[in-house]
């Protein structure tokens, strides 16, 4: 099976080695779009030659060995799909990436986000899907131990379990800024078209 490092072109996470490679599923689609499914160079030549991975585009630059050279793998499929999860693990990345990384009481997009439990835990609420949404800090401040109404705040929705392609759709919504050319082919993102 092949280990997929699943890392962000460019956000407030790690920055990729130099030349990732862009990795499909084998039905042509990124196995995430937030963070981008990448593999480092080197992965993606291993791969290659344990013949897990199809090269469907390259880098101009070449990897030699003393009996092998080949062109540094761009993008690369799997010869074998990978189902998606069916159920999404609740986590703090998640989460935000479901609600869109809004703030859920003012709808401000906001780079440091909390979370706040729609009925507080001092209340009895649960730490899951359905009582847990994304807050800025002033919201969660201003609703403190409170539910929303006593506080004078409103949810802009509902918090729900999300599916795995709701993630996956809304991970479409935050394109990188630097993608290599032979990238956008296979990546589809909610922004709009230029001539």
């Amino acid at each position: 099976m092949l280990d997929v490092k699943v890392t962000e072109i460019d956000g407030p996470y790690e920055k990729p080695k130099k030349n990732p490679a862009l990795i499909l599923n084998a039905d042509y689609r990124p196995l995430s779009y937030f963070p981008l499914s990448l593999l480092s160079w080197q992965d993606a030549i291993k791969s290659v030659y344990l013949e897990r991975v199809n090269v469907v585009a390259e880098y101009e630059e070449v990897v030699r060995s003393e009996k092998l050279s080949l062109a540094m793998p761009a993008v690369v499929v799997l010869k074998s799909f990978i189902s998606p999860q069916k159920i999404v693990p609740f986590t703090r990345f998640n989460l935000f990436l479901r609600d869109t990384f809004t703030c859920q009481y003012c709808g401000k997009k906001e780079k440091e986000l909390t979370f706040d439990h729609v009925l507080p835990k001092s209340r009895g609420g649960k730490t899951r899907w359905d009582n847990v949404v994304a807050s800025c800090t002033s919201c969660n401040i201003k609703k403190s131990n409170k539910v929303a109404s006593k506080a004078g705040m409103k949810l802009l929705k509902k918090p729900v379990r999300p599916s795995p392609e709701t993630l996956l759709n809304n991970g479409r919504k935050f394109p990188p800024k630097n993608v290599h050319k032979t990238w956008t082919d296979f990546l589809y993102w909610d922004i709009e078209l230029n001539d």
